[in-house]
């Protein structure tokens, strides 16, 4: 079931709950959707609000805002307290699927878990502050900073976080030369004084979105392959999008600053900490935008389907994704074996966002099941997105690119409500090409749209 919490008239301070049909008003056409994949970019910096509401879809009803203990406790944590985090962390990474942090009306979503999805998207956007985009410099399309200052130097000094290991990956593409290696993300563990607020020892992998021309290319590559992460039950009905599993399985031996696949660097380092804080409470948390999510999801099922996530009292550790602007990852088998493993997922999609909808346009979890019984011949082949969904409605007419952007989905999250603005009756692809024109791309913020743009283009074969 999906309710839709749309903002009020300027001068009300409540939500309205909209039905599943009047929220369909709100999805863009199809061939909006394709129109602005010409337009998508991984992360611009937005400067000015977009026109927004909130929903959230989920399998079942939302409940009201409930937290289960004595009433002390519960009133303490519906106050959005902020000692109140460190003694209900498991409920805000998704435990019982975030059920009872998410109301149908002014609190849509609980102050707690609004805080820590904003958290964990500024981690991962400073992956993008710290990506090197200069042509000239050594570090082109890595990482610009050491490990111990990056966070420091993006400005987030006081994030609580220690990066403990740089991650690179490069798809495997069939034709072509081989791609290089570049800078894809980071692992870091909370410190001491993080710990005490957050409750336990948070290990984070954040992952950004999708930069260089061959990445493109592999997001596009759409076909489902079997990803048989476990070889002593390779699962082959568990299928994954084929070029999100070459990001994260290829290996380059030429990389001058790690070895072995992005797979590989990631399951010795978590593992690594999970090892060294087994006797700690402890959490996993992946974060990503775009392309970055896929990997997060990737990873999490890769986690617990070997069961790697084990403390030393052979208990699991929650592992939490949070997926901003995601695409679809895998088939249904893939879904229902994350569901079983208990790996937890938030997605923090756009409806205007057509990343969000592919792979799978046609053939998705929609497209399943004729009249609700009959299960059709090609469901196995069908993308299906796993987790709960938090669906935000944002959209800029000066910048169609927003829709992807994840500065603007996070700061309408952390100013749900933000006055609309109506959307205009232009056609979005005539609306895309006017104002790309219309701009300089002498700074960084076109700079990598610019990028970003030639890169779909060339992949769409447009």
């Amino acid at each position: 079931m999906a309710i839709h919490l749309t903002n009020p008239p300027p001068g009300l301070g409540l939500y309205a709950a909209k039905t599943p049909s009047q929220q369909q008003q709100h999805r863009p056409a199809g061939s909006h959707a394709a129109a602005a994949a010409a337009a998508t970019v991984a992360m611009p910096q937005t400067t000015s609000a977009p026109s927004s509401s909130v929903a959230v879809k989920r399998n079942r009803q939302a409940a009201p805002v409930v937290v289960a203990g004595d009433p002390a406790r519960r009133r303490t944590v519906e106050s959005g307290g902020v000692a109140a985090l460190a003694s209900v962390w498991r409920e805000v990474q998704g435990e019982k699927d975030w059920e009872g942090m998410v109301g149908t009306s002014a609190e849509a979503l609980h102050p707690l878990l609004r805080g820590e999805i904003v958290r964990y998207g500024e981690l991962v956007s400073a992956t993008y502050k710290a990506f090197d985009l200069d042509a000239a410099s050594k570090r082109y399309l890595n990482c610009k900073y050491g490990k111990a200052r990056m966070l420091d130097e993006v400005g987030m000094a006081g994030a609580g976080y220690e990066v403990t290991r740089y991650i690179y990956a490069a798809p495997d593409l069939a034709a072509g030369p081989p791609c290089p290696s570049r800078w894809i993300g980071y692992v870091a563990v909370a410190t001491d004084d993080a710990v005490r607020r957050l409750g336990r020892r948070d290990i984070v992998v954040s992952f950004r979105g999708t930069v260089t021309g061959s990445e493109w290319v592999a997001n596009m590559m759409s076909s489902l392959a079997p990803a048989r992460f476990d070889p002593a039950d390779p699962r082959p009905d568990v299928k994954v999008e084929s070029g999100f599993l070459s990001v994260y399985t290829s290996d380059d031996a030429t990389c001058r600053f790690t070895c072995g696949s992005c797979r590989n660097q990631l399951l010795s380092e978590v593992t690594r900490l999970v090892a060294k804080h087994k006797h700690e409470d402890v959490s996993v948390t992946l974060a990503g935008h775009s392309m970055g999510s896929s990997l997060a999801l990737l990873l999490g099922y890769d986690l617990a389907e070997l069961g790697l996530n084990r403390d030393a009292r052979g208990r699991a550790v929650p592992i939490t994704v949070f997926s901003f602007a995601g695409p679809r990852v895998g088939n249904t088998a893939f879904k229902d074996r994350c569901d079983e493993l208990g790996v937890k997922v938030l997605r923090v999609v756009n409806v205007n966002d057509p990343i969000t909808k592919l792979p799978g346009i046609f053939l998705n979890e929609n497209s399943r099941i004729l009249g609700g019984k009959l299960e059709l011949p090609w469901s196995s082949s069908c993308y299906t997105h796993v987790g709960v969904e938090l669906a935000l409605d944002f959209f800029k007419a000066r910048d169609p690119a927003c829709v992807h952007d994840l500065e603007a989905y996070l700061g309408l999250l952390k100013c749900p409500k933000m006055t609309n603005v109506m959307k205009e009756g232009e056609d979005l692809i005539s609306r895309a090409k006017k104002i790309v024109l219309e701009q300089s791309f002498d700074t960084w913020r076109w700079q990598m749209a610019a990028i970003q743009v030639s890169g779909l283009v060339q992949a769409l074969g447009m």
